[in-house]
This record gives C-alpha cells, structure tokens and sequence, in this order.
C-alpha cells in the first residue's frame, strides 16, 4: 500500500471548477422529504444550511460506474484501491446566503490524502475543499471541507470498534424511522447511485452491512433541521461533524440537540436505536 499511497498523494492540489443555477424544484422536494408544510420557493429563496447539496451533482454516465455505484475511481478524486467508500466528516463555514436564481460557482481541490491502519485493516482518507461564489462575487458564499474514508473489503471475523454511548442532556429530541422510501428519495434528490443507501441485496451480501445505510449527509441535515424546527431564528455560520457509526434503515434513531452556556454554540449529534452514537457535530451562531 506503501508505494501505491506515495502515487495517491500526487492528486493533492488537483482542483476543478463547476457551475450550477440554483433553482427551485429541488428545494420544493427536499422540503417535502423532509416533512415541511409546502411553501413557495421563489427567487431570492435562502437554501437552508446543507442544502446545496442538491445542486453540483456528480452526472456520471451509466457505463463509467463503478460496482458499487459510484463513479469509476480516477479522475478527479484519486483511484483509491479499496472497495468501502463512506463519508467521514465535514466542515462548513457559512458566510452569506446561496440563494434560489443564483448562479454559483464551485471551486473544488484535493487538500489531503492519508492513509492509517484501523482495525480492520488499511484506511485512506481523502479531503476535499470547496468554494462556493455566488453571480462572480469575488468572496466565497460557502467554504466546505468534505472527509471520505475508503475501507477494505468486510471479512469473516472482522472486529468493529466498540459503540460509543450517546451524550445525555438533550434539550432537542427528534425521533424518526428512516425507510427506503426516504433513502430512496434522497438518493434521487442528490443523484446518488452508491448502492448502500437502495440495494438491500448488495448492502447485505457484497459490503456486510445489516441493512441499508442511512446517507451520513442525510443525518447532517437532519441535525440542521432540528435546529431550524427547534430555534427558527437561529442564523448558523459554521457547522462540523464527524460520522461515528453507521445508521440503519428501519430502525428509529434520534437527532439531538443541547445549546451550549456561551450562547453561540449548539452541540448536536445522532444516535441509533441501541443508545450508540452515529454523528457528533457543533454549529456555531452568527
């Protein structure tokens, strides 16, 4: 792995650029999905924290996917040799609103490849930077930073490491069931082919899971969810969160949410239906 990792880290520093519109449709269904009383979204509309996920989608050909879903790896992410792909964690820093009728630029680079021995054997871990620039502004509307972890192939024996007991203390609880219906239409929201979050086949039998994955970008909005439905007049100007265990469809999970003593921080994380946590993260307010 040693050799092949040194030739990995030649992407550090590749970048490219994308350009999107931001239009209504996709707020209109993200609103639905996630049980919002329907309302019209009409240009100048601020897309809630996260939402810009539906918009610069990975628009890969049939033919250049992968088994598991995702594009072929190369490109512009590295070709990284393992078959588990799962996101890690994410930095956000909101500094003005993206709104709906923008035309935004993304400016995405490779900031760091790494690689670690887990538990289960080689890890790699790919970070991505983002920024967004909204009608040529010359300052980012949003600076995001976008962890993967690549995993080796499940083996008979494989030891997890041990679940983590979710903090006590919530002053915001939510509970939900996630099904394949809402993995489903999230997944199509945001043109997602990975066949964790729809195949209940190749979940099981080809990467080892018990079910369905639950899109960590997912949970991450159900978290900043929680805080418009929980503080409406919360204006959040940074977020982070790490993925600590995976999420399974048909099983109730909580998101949860205690604001902090200083008055500007909210510390918020999931939890599944054994107690365990899933996602840790802090939002910080303007």
């Amino acid at each position: 792995m040693g050799t092949e990792l040194d030739r990995l880290a030649e992407w550090i520093g590749r970048s490219e650029t994308a350009h999107d519109i931001i239009v209504p449709t996709p707020v209109a269904a993200l609103t639905a999905t996630l049980d919002h009383p329907a309302a019209p979204v009409v240009p100048g509309t601020p897309l809630p924290p996260l939402w810009h996920w539906l918009y610069f989608l990975s628009l890969h050909r049939q033919r250049d996917l992968g088994p598991d879903g995702h594009a072929l790896r190369g490109g512009f992410l590295p070709p990284v040799p393992l078959p588990r792909r799962m996101w890690a964690s994410s930095e956000f820093e909101f500094r003005s609103p993206i709104r709906v009728g923008d035309q935004v630029e993304r400016r995405s680079t490779i900031a760091d490849v790494r690689h670690k021995q887990g538990r289960t054997g080689e890890l790699v871990f790919v970070k991505v930077g983002h920024e967004f620039r909204c009608n040529g502004a010359a300052d980012p509307a949003l600076i995001e930073f976008h962890e993967i972890v690549y995993r080796e192939a499940a083996r008979p024996g494989d030891v997890e490491p041990p679940p983590q007991a979710a903090p006590a203390g919530a002053a915001w609880q939510r509970e939900l069931v996630p099904d394949d219906v809402l993995l489903f239409r999230y997944s199509a929201l945001t043109f997602n082919g990975h066949r964790i979050h729809y195949d209940r086949r190749y979940v099981t039998e080809v990467e080892g899971y018990p079910g369905l994955v639950v899109h960590g970008p997912l949970i991450a909005t159900l978290l900043m969810d929680l805080v418009k439905r929980e503080a409406p007049g919360a204006d959040v100007a940074g977020f982070r969160f790490r993925a600590v265990r995976p999420t399974f469809d048909g099983r109730p999970m909580r998101v949860n949410g205690a604001p902090q003593p200083d008055g500007r921080t909210l510390r918020l994380w999931a939890q599944d239906d054994g107690g365990w946590l899933t996602m840790d993260g802090t939002a910080t307010l303007r």
